[in-house]
């Protein structure tokens, strides 16, 4: 009884914080002079590249056929896939997919000695509050995942005195944003960077959306900066404290007063998550581990790299899809996807972006600000196929103050393509809900 008493005092122990360079340089060489230039840019899909990408298409190797009665239960159907690669050989259109995607400003500014890529989207509106809203993305995408979701943040609802400005960056080593050549761009000091390209552009504080690793890097952006982030919002909601997992695992015993009836089977039982983690996280272990060397073969292969990120794209779309031929993707539309492989390919970043695996469970740094508990008002939505799923009284065990959560049954883990409506309703609500909050403990003080 005193071991267990101990042990549960231990995991709810807080650290302190770690010391952090909050300007440690990135780039190559040696720190120069400042460079807080911000430039305009224009993406732009060249000749070169296209006709490189389409005489590898055109010469690629026959693929192996699936297994008698196998759809996507071994991964990528090669049917499937070779309808996909004729499809983005001779009718995904690459000009005008840069046109499309250049309709939002976007710019480059040097930020610890790394190029970081970003959106910026101001709305052109009279007679209502705009609120600055940072967007961090995940692996494997960029900040085109947020094309759907932009116009609708931008513009005016009735029943809101208030609009967004967004800030959607590529994180670093993604997308049109330059990697290091430094090992230890961790999660944690990825935050940073974030941090100082919003101060960069003139914002001391700001609301967060983001998902994937993106949540994560906004969740140690809440824990460091409390009194820069006004409210954090998350598609993704994890508590990686060591008494969240202590919690889940006691919470099997008794599982319907751990999670309410209707959203037990998310989490319980047990044996039927860990055996999805099992199946699905065998890249999780390869990116974690050796993302340089499964980098060659998807820095070679434009077929194989687009297997091997479209597999998993589908996969979290939707976890229940592997008994059909696409796996999960025709949850989302197929230029959208074919946007992702196409950014991943043209910038040569599969290994940069794969990096952050190794990054982000290495370091004592993340373990130590993984478990320290913010107070930054924080926003919840749980879409069905999300990887994991943790119920609230687990979230609270970092998000102290979690004022808004919501549970759907439907969705999946890209939910600004999947789900772009319901996301921006969610986030509209939850920033309305932050603004009370902070209003209630102003009137306090």
């Amino acid at each position: 009884m005193a071991i267990s008493i101990c042990g549960i005092t231990y995991m709810l122990q807080v650290p302190t914080p770690p010391n952090l360079d909050l300007q440690k340089w990135w780039g190559d060489g040696q720190k120069p002079s400042h460079d807080n230039s911000i430039r305009p840019f224009k993406i732009e899909f060249n000749n070169t590249m296209i006709d490189d990408l389409k005489q590898r298409l055109r010469n690629r190797r026959p693929l192996t056929k699936p297994l008698e009665g196998i759809q996507f239960q071994y991964g990528m159907n090669t049917i499937y896939l070779e309808k996909i690669i004729n499809y983005w050989l001779h009718k995904y259109d690459f000009k005008e997919t840069a046109n499309r995607l250049n309709k939002f400003p976007r710019y480059k500014t040097r930020v610890q000695g790394l190029d970081l890529h970003f959106i910026r989207v101001k709305p052109k509106i009279n007679g209502v509050k705009t609120l600055p809203l940072l967007m961090l993305h995940g692996w494997p995408s960029s900040s085109k995942e947020f094309e759907k979701v932009i116009p609708m943040l931008t513009s005016k609802r009735n029943e809101y005195g208030f609009v967004f400005e967004v800030i959607a960056p590529d994180l670093p080593g993604f997308g049109f944003s330059e990697g290091t050549n430094k090992p230890g761009l961790n999660p944690v000091q990825i935050g940073i960077m974030m941090r100082n390209l919003m101060q960069r552009l003139g914002f001391n504080k700001y609301y967060i959306q983001a998902g994937d690793w993106g949540s994560q890097c906004a969740t140690h952006m809440a824990t460091l900066f409390p009194e820069d982030v006004l409210g954090f919002h998350t598609n993704m909601p994890i508590s990686s404290r060591s008494i969240s997992s202590f919690k889940i695992l006691l919470g099997s015993l008794f599982p319907t007063f751990a999670v309410d009836a209707k959203h037990a089977h998310r989490l319980y039982p047990l044996r039927k998550l860990f055996s999805y983690i099992l199946r699905e996280t065998g890249y999780f272990h390869l990116q974690a581990t050796k993302p340089d060397t499964i980098g060659v073969a998807l820095t070679d292969s434009p077929v194989g790299m687009a297997a091997y990120v479209m597999e998993k794209i589908g996969v979290v779309s939707n976890k229940d899809q592997t008994n059909t031929i696409h796996g999960g993707i025709e949850n989302l539309e197929l230029d959208d996807v074919l946007d992702t492989v196409t950014i991943i390919w043209a910038n040569n970043c599969i290994v940069t972006s794969m990096r952050i695996y190794a990054e982000g469970f290495t370091g004592r740094e993340v373990k130590i600000v993984h478990n320290i508990p913010t107070k930054v008002p924080t926003a919840a939505i749980n879409f069905l196929h999300e990887v994991l799923y943790q119920p609230d009284w687990v979230l609270r065990d970092k998000f102290h103050n979690l004022i808004h959560s919501t549970t759907v049954d439907f969705g999946g883990h890209f939910a600004a393509l999947h789900t772009p409506h319901e996301l921006v309703d969610d986030i509209f609500v939850s920033v309305s809900k932050f603004i009370t909050f902070h209003q209630r403990n102003k009137s306090i003080e």
